[in-house]
């Protein structure tokens, strides 16, 4: 708009109105002619008012919910999330319960026998003819593991390791014909080798043809010089039959492991030997430890 001396005019005139209809309004309180107009213009407009707000608010609401659609979908996203681990608890809750009671047993195990251990967790399985002969877990050189020490879990002797790596390790269970391990009978002097033959029953000679064993015998490592492969005193298994061997040179009999190496989860590979040899303090205190002195070989 130009600036011309007629719009100047207009403009002192608005102005100059403006004013007064605002004094007006200021002194004539609640009765005044402007108030008086106000409630005129309320009534013909408020009807209008409320018809344009009936239109207008739903629409308003509508685009107000579109834009909370992704902030809504976020919350859900969470809620699913969070449901979710609830179930992987839920569900994984009676493992690591098993766990627990594993890593229970095997500290026992290397308390009472006086083993420093590095715990590892089966992380792969080799098996031929149907049953496991190698497992590999997750603790290598890094952790101290190396080649030819002992493996053994809550239970008993699980094997020995054939390699090492960085991270992991592989374990040559007692249960493979290639493992062979020196053992005694529980609370007797009677020693003896140990050979796995593929299956689950174990393979035992003792090296007195007149041994006195009989089943339910527990059978304990021998040990090796400096401990390696095998530290002393770790149960193998009990006795399950004794094999007649009339005029033999030595005593044969069958054992049972005392591991499940079907489910072998958590081990412990033993890095240290102990100071002195724990001789019987491993034998489960359930099981038949010693020979019965009334019991003879075959003839």
């Amino acid at each position: 708009m130009r600036d011309t001396r007629r719009t100047r005019i207009v403009l002192a005139v608005l102005l100059l109105t403006a004013f007064t209809f605002i004094t007006l309004d200021a002194r004539g309180g609640e009765g005044s002619l402007l108030d008086r107009v106000r409630e005129s213009a309320s009534s013909v407009f408020g009807p209008i008012e409320r018809a344009a707000a009936a239109v207008v608010n739903p629409v308003s609401d509508f685009i107000d919910g579109i834009t909370s659609i992704n902030s809504t979908s976020d919350t859900i996203d969470a809620l699913e999330a969070e449901n979710d681990e609830l179930r992987r608890q839920l569900l994984t809750a009676p493992l690591d319960q098993a766990r627990l009671d594993e890593l229970d047993r095997l500290l026992r195990v290397s308390s009472l026998g006086d083993y420093e251990i590095v715990p590892a967790r089966v992380i792969a399985v080799s098996a031929e003819n149907g049953y496991a002969r190698t497992v590999t877990v997750d603790a290598g050189n890094r952790d101290g593991v190396k080649r030819d020490q002992t493996v053994l879990n809550g239970d008993g002797l699980v094997g020995r390791v054939i390699a090492a790596g960085p991270g992991t390790a592989t374990i040559l269970l007692l249960t493979d014909p290639e493992f062979g391990v020196g053992s005694r009978l529980a609370a007797s002097s009677e020693t003896g080798f140990l050979q796995g033959n593929g299956r689950d029953q174990l393979g035992l000679e003792l090296y007195n043809p007149q041994a006195v064993v009989e089943e339910g015998n527990v059978v304990l490592t021998l040990g090796s010089p400096n401990g390696r492969p095998f530290v002393p005193g770790v149960p193998i298994g009990e006795v399950t039959n004794v094999i007649a061997t009339p005029g033999g040179l030595s005593r044969l009999a069958e054992v049972e492991p005392f591991a499940q190496l079907t489910s072998l989860d958590l081990v412990g590979v033993v890095i240290e030997p102990p100071r002195r040899n724990p001789r019987d303090a491993l034998v489960p205190p359930t099981t038949g430890a010693s020979p019965s002195p009334s019991t003879s070989p075959s003839p």
